[in-house]
């Protein structure tokens, strides 16, 4: 037992999850769900990083202890000549700050096809960096954007801030987070496949309602939405029509031409830069 005086620990303390009210200080409480599919590739390298990366290969070359060609290629073979113009690229690279070594090789690369075997099996091409999806921009495929997080915005039924997190009150004696997996799976579906990432809040977002709602509906003036995140691995958004007629997956820097810059500058801290 707890002698008195004694305190409970933060990690115990937060550990307790209070049941929220339906109504506190006249506003309205409401789960909302940061619900992001995570990056699926990895990210373009900046022009900084580029630099630096060409830079480094050029010091680790000059720093090595060079070995006799013969030691790794058969003399008079192809590979050997191959080998001579790659070296050649790389030294004219290395007297040239300005040319990477990249844009050298491919200056020098071999111009005839190889019939060899082996050379045709090394032969390939990286494929496109876009999707299907982001040629066609199609907003509710999650196969676009794919060195980017997409967030999930939904639309309700009413002209304006339409656009928004999902989100729902929360129900007498209900837990947020209990709220957050109840209105996502009325509002969008039971097609995806959702991971909750914990039971706290990231965020809180306070908003007061229009006269002509609080006439209609008296007894709060306003709402406050407690954002839960989570994390899609498969599935898809499957809209009731009901409280939500339209989806969106987009991307951090997309969500302003949706939202109102109010409800931005409120969540834009729970979003990835990446």
């Amino acid at each position: 037992m707890l002698g008195k005086g004694a305190h409970l620990s933060r990690s115990f303390a937060t550990s307790i999850q209070a049941r929220a009210p339906l109504i506190s200080s006249n506003y309205r409480i409401a789960s909302g769900i940061v619900l992001s599919r995570t990056p699926q590739i990895t990210r373009d390298s900046t022009p900084f990083e580029k630099a630096y990366f060409d830079y480094s290969e050029k010091l680790d070359r000059q720093s090595a202890i060079p070995l006799p060609a013969d030691f790794y290629f058969k003399k008079g073979s192809l590979a050997e000549r191959r080998w001579k113009e790659d070296e050649a690229a790389r030294m004219k690279a290395m007297a040239d700050p300005k040319l990477s070594l990249t844009e050298a090789v491919k200056e020098t690369q071999v111009k005839q096809e190889d019939a060899d075997v082996t050379t045709q099996m090394n032969k390939f091409e990286t494929g496109s960096r876009l999707s299907e999806a982001d040629k066609k921009n199609d907003i509710k495929s999650l196969n676009r954007a794919l060195q980017r997080t997409l967030y999930l915005i939904v639309k309700k039924p009413r002209d304006q801030h339409a656009w928004q997190f999902p989100q729902g009150a929360v129900e007498d004696g209900e837990y947020l987070h209990d709220a957050a997996e109840r209105e996502l799976e009325e509002e969008c579906g039971k097609n995806m496949d959702v991971w909750f990432v914990g039971r706290q809040p990231v965020g809180h977002y306070a908003y007061k309602f229009p006269e002509d709602h609080v006439a209609k509906y008296p007894g709060a003036t306003g709402a406050k939405v407690f954002f839960m995140k989570a994390h899609v691995f498969a599935g898809q958004c499957n809209p009731d029509n009901k409280e939500v007629v339209d989806f969106a997956w987009v991307t951090k820097d997309e969500l302003p031409n949706y939202v109102s810059p109010e409800y931005f500058n409120a969540v834009k801290d729970m979003l990835s830069d990446l």
